[in-house]
């Protein structure tokens, strides 16, 4: 099958998710393509059984590389992720082999950080409560119900203060709150002033925050960084989001803190059966705060816009993928 995939003279470029038209036209241009045009993800021996004559690899958040990958491509030149994060791969692995590896660090914050600032105003507002009462035919006007914190006036503590942090902080800006942020390097001076926000260490932050997002990467230190011993920090009143990794949080954790009154909400876009590192024991794990009311809960893809998703012809990502699999990759990607 690959012999007939593969064009002679023109390297092979293997897609694992759906694109738009436009990228694949632009990979068509320069090279074979072979991409999954359905909404499912191909089962892992597919992608390795494509990927031992693909000369480069476009890979997305359900992917996966390691070393016992990457020994069954030969051929492989470059893997260009279209994601933030790079967890799921092992980059030190392909830089022994090659393999270039490629991320688009920028791409996804404004989307993401709009897509968190919805999902404060949903749980802190009862946004989705209030539109389901109006739908359930019970709607007979106002009522003393429902009534939400809103953000005028409120603390909000930002964990993860890159690219991303910078631009909720100044998505929240106009919401009149008080903004602290806890991140391993302190802004300048003049960067905390441009912003409101001030640094705080993660404890302090913890019980001093109306509102903690949560925007890591995950990490060994930052895996359940949100645990029993860290809820306990957080106010009874306090509302948590996370739009970052799924297992920088202990899910079952937070499920218990809601049960017991010792957490008012919790929002996400993220889960912990995404990860790769937890994906064997939680794959079909169903959290317990799925049942809960007081959590709003998105799909992680609902972060990309549409014209996100078509990179707007300048993702660097089709393109490098071009280049770099018609030349020899470079000894440190």
């Amino acid at each position: 099958m690959l012999a007939r995939i593969h064009s002679p003279g023109r390297p092979l470029v293997v897609v694992t998710h759906q694109v738009h038209e436009q990228v694949k036209e632009l990979l068509a241009s320069r090279c074979a393509v072979v991409a999954n045009d359905s909404v499912e993800s191909w089962p892992r021996e597919k992608i390795l059984d494509l990927a031992q004559a693909a000369d480069a690899l476009m890979l997305f958040m359900p992917d996966s590389v390691d070393e016992q990958f990457l020994q069954r491509c030969p051929r492989l030149r470059i893997i260009a992720a279209a994601l933030k994060g790079c967890d799921n791969f092992d980059v030190a692995a392909c830089t022994r082999r090659g393999v270039w590896f490629t991320i688009a660090p920028d791409l996804l914050s404004a989307p993401t950080a709009e897509l968190a600032l919805g999902l404060i105003l949903g749980i802190t507002r009862n946004i989705l409560a209030g539109d389901q009462l109006v739908r359930s035919g019970r709607f007979r006007g106002w009522r003393p119900i429902l009534y939400g914190s809103g953000l005028q006036g409120r603390t909000v503590g930002i964990v993860g203060m890159g690219k991303l942090g910078h631009r909720l902080a100044h998505l929240l800006s106009p919401f009149e709150v008080n903004i602290y942020y806890a991140d391993p390097l302190q802004l300048p001076l003049e960067e905390e002033r441009r912003l409101s926000a001030s640094r705080m260490e993660f404890d302090q932050l913890l019980s001093n925050s109306d509102i903690v997002v949560l925007l890591l990467p995950l990490t060994a230190s930052t895996r359940h960084i949100i645990n029993t011993a860290t809820l306990l920090l957080m106010k009874d009143s306090s509302y948590l989001v996370n739009v970052g990794r799924g297992s920088v949080v202990d899910e079952t954790a937070v499920a218990q803190a809601l049960s017991a009154g010792r957490l008012t909400g919790y929002a996400a876009d993220v889960f912990e059966m995404e990860d790769w590192r937890d994906r064997t024991t939680l794959a079909t794990f169903r959290p317990a705060y799925w049942q809960i009311r007081r959590t709003r809960f998105l799909r992680h893809t609902w972060a990309r816009r549409s014209e996100t998703c078509v990179c707007k012809l300048n993702c660097p990502l089709p393109e490098t993928s071009c280049r770099c699999s018609t030349v020899s990759p470079l000894l440190t990607p």
